[in-house]
């Protein structure tokens, strides 16, 4: 196993301690790629071929042909978001993915979407990483603004309003929005 996967590894556990100097420094180059890689797609024009070259690049894995992305896109990792197909991501999105990003199929991602996998004890004597990974069902759609936290899994089919902070799992077919997210509506799917 290369350095980078047991980096992957370990903040796929979710724990916080430390990493050993050696998976540090293996973090600290991946996220100066990353910050390179989002560089050079965020700062000219690219068809979306290239697009989809670049993306597959930044998370190490080859993108569909349908994907769509729309710069500028931030990552602080690249290498732990994982991609479904047929996904679109509109410009201005985040993904701090170091606790991973899971997209399904078929999501659709607004403006300036922000999804962070990390965040730090209220101890101020213990304010270590803590890590844990966000789950996007199939056929979700997140609206412009929103804001989705560690840990959280979104169920196949539903809709984040715009703005909205989500801190808790959303059941599939649902509609939930506002600061912190709370349901709104559940989807009436007619029989199809």
């Amino acid at each position: 196993m290369n350095m980078l996967d047991k980096v992957l590894e370990y903040l796929n556990t979710g724990r916080g301690e430390e990493m050993t100097e050696e998976m540090c420094r293996c973090s600290s180059e991946q996220t100066q790629l990353a910050m390179k890689q989002t560089a050079e797609l965020n700062n000219r024009y690219h068809t979306p071929d290239e697009v989809i070259r670049m993306m597959s690049e930044i998370t190490g894995e080859e993108l569909d042909d349908k994907f769509r992305l729309f710069p500028p896109f931030y990552t602080d990792f690249g290498r732990n978001i994982h991609i479904g197909r047929n996904v679109f991501i509109n410009s201005g999105c985040h993904f701090q993915d170091q606790g991973g990003v899971y997209i399904g199929d078929d999501v659709l991602i607004g403006h300036n979407v922000i999804l962070a996998t990390i965040d730090h004890d209220l101890d101020p004597f213990d304010r270590h990483n803590h890590y844990a990974p966000i789950h996007i069902g199939n056929r979700v759609w997140i609206g412009s603004g929103a804001v989705i936290t560690k840990g959280v899994t979104i169920g196949d089919g539903a809709v984040i309003a715009a703005g909205a902070v989500v801190t808790k799992d959303v059941e599939e077919n649902t509609v939930v929005g506002g600061v912190p997210a709370k349901l709104l509506k559940k989807i009436d799917l007619q029989e199809r």
